[in-house]
């Protein structure tokens, strides 16, 4: 890293190559996404050390710490053992084409692409819109609302990151 309040150019795609990590480890198990994307965006305030990187940093712990609330008060589901792998597949297909409808209806669009990656990977995997439809209600009662709201609140992070990457240059 530069002196302080400096980056070099390489260093915000680092950051942001971590932010993706992040996003997409909302989805991934073993990886604690948010835990990551806050990580990201401490180091890039840390290293950058303006007003704007200060107050991104208290708004992304402000809403990573809200999600952890709103995760602790969800349910849990307990999955059974040999849905495992599918389930990963398709909130892995969810959690992209949530991440892709985040950027093209910007925050609103993560709730209709996670839902339409979900149907579309258990379509494609089951055939019909009948064994499709339950399918993907019983992946979103068991886990994906949690990972629904784990993911918009990692992507709502890394979106005012490029914002204030793109508004309030150095």
């Amino acid at each position: 890293m530069g002196t302080a309040g400096t980056l070099s150019a390489w260093e915000p795609l680092l950051v942001g190559l971590v932010l993706l990590l992040g996003t997409v480890g909302t989805v991934l198990p073993g990886v604690s996404g948010p835990l990551v994307v806050w990580a990201a965006v401490f180091w890039w305030a840390t290293a950058r050390q303006t007003s704007s990187a200060w107050w991104l940093l208290t708004g992304a712990t402000a809403l990573l710490l809200l999600n952890t609330a709103v995760q602790l008060l969800l349910p849990r589901r307990i999955r059974p053992r040999h849905a495992t792998d599918v389930r990963r597949r398709a909130l892995l297909a969810a959690g992209g084409a949530g991440i892709v409808g985040f950027f093209l209806l910007p925050v609103l669009g993560v709730v209709p692409g996670f839902l339409a990656g979900l149907y579309g990977w258990e379509r494609v995997r089951l055939g019909s819109h009948g064994a499709a439809a339950a399918s993907a209600r019983a992946v979103l009662r068991a886990v994906g609302w949690r990972k629904l709201i784990e993911l918009t609140a990692c992507l709502l992070v890394a979106g005012a990151w490029i914002a204030t990457l793109v508004w309030a240059p150095s």
